[in-house]
């Protein structure tokens, strides 16, 4: 399931991030687009990014925006004439919002709503933002922001009404391995200097994984099949903290560090509540709006979950073996296991 971007607009808030980057580069390479919008505050990332050798034979259908989500009209100056936009801004680090409460509020939320505003007033066609598994039963101020952030994109397809237009969407997943301020750099850098010891906040921690190529390819392949007001779960494996580590770094020991304010056991990406009205597809889950009488289908082969149903890191059926998390660093340049036989 890939979108038909050739000829198209497509625009990315927080295009200068991890994920935005990696997108715009795909995005390049896989399809003809008229224009793609990189929409970001960061001056000096969008300068690197302009005179990135591998952006730099698509110069002229590049086009770097300056701006803010938490400014309305820039964002609608952005958005004129887009066609597709995939909502990647936001204040993603647990403890930089537990620090900064209002920014966090004003980026993720107030920011969220704003896309939501340009994007009806623009009449953009399709609009996809990106959430996170802390947004499921959050316990933190980050999850929470993003569990608002996805109540206003699923009520906007009240607000839009019959006509559907902008239709918006969202993309639930787990940590992308080796993205910035995540445990994969941070172990790296550890064994790089010559830890001894690999810190551990708890030994039966758990969390859901995902490439970036995996997190981008499931992003595109919700574009053809979105109704509106729903929410896209990858099913992806499940690995503990400790076994992270240990591929890592076989030859060094660990200790508990203890669980820092904010975070959970494990993860889930499904609630039991979510599940009596989401559908399972061979590939994902779908959180449909709950729309009185509204019959949806996304795939043949979809089916109601059974009763009790949560999807969370310690109870997910596929788990990420060794061998498998070396691949995907592999893709990275990071060899691993470091200091292994």
């Amino acid at each position: 399931m890939t979108p038909d971007f050739n000829g198209k607009t497509i625009l990315i808030t927080g295009g200068t991030g991890f994920f935005g980057q990696q997108f715009a580069h795909t995005v390049l390479e896989r399809h003809k687009v008229k224009k793609l919008i990189i929409f970001s505050r960061d001056e000096a990332k969008q300068y690197d990014m302009e005179h990135d050798p591998a952006f730099l034979p698509h110069k002229e259908v590049l086009r770097f925006f300056i701006g803010d989500v938490r400014d309305l009209s820039r964002l609608e100056m952005a958005f004129r004439d887009v066609d597709f936009v995939v909502h990647a801004a936001a204040l993603k680090h647990v403890s930089t919002a537990e620090y900064n409460p209002f920014e966090c509020i004003r980026t993720n939320v107030h920011g969220a709503e704003n896309v939501v505003k340009a994007a009806m007033r623009a009449n953009v066609e399709r609009v996809i933002a990106l959430s996170t598994d802390k947004a499921a039963s959050p316990i933190n101020l980050y999850g929470a922001s993003k569990l608002a952030a996805e109540k206003i994109f699923v009520a906007a397809k009240w607000i839009v009404g019959a006509s559907n237009r902008p239709m918006f969407s969202l993309v639930r997943y787990g940590n992308v391995v080796a993205s910035r301020g995540s445990v994969v750099p941070f172990f790296a850098k550890l064994i790089d200097e010559g830890a001894t010891s690999l810190p551990i906040t708890d030994e039966r921690m758990s969390r859901f994984w995902i490439t970036l190529t995996q997190g981008i390819d499931f992003v595109l392949s919700c574009f053809p099949i979105m109704q509106g007001g729903e929410i896209f779960v990858p099913k992806i494996p499940s690995m503990k903290m400790v076994d992270v580590a240990k591929t890592m770094a076989p030859n060094l020991d660990s200790h508990v560090v203890g669980i820092r304010p904010g975070e959970k056991l494990h993860e889930v990406m499904v609630t039991e509540d979510e599940a009596r009205n989401a559908l399972e597809l061979p590939d994902r889950y779908v959180i449909p709006p709950l729309l009185y009488g509204e019959q949806r289908e996304y795939h043949p082969d979809e089916k109601n979950l059974d009763e009790g149903f949560s999807y969370s890191s310690d109870n997910n059926p596929d788990w990420l073996q060794p061998h498998g998390l070396r691949e995907m660093l592999a893709e990275l340049g990071i060899q691993t296991p470091l200091g292994a036989p």
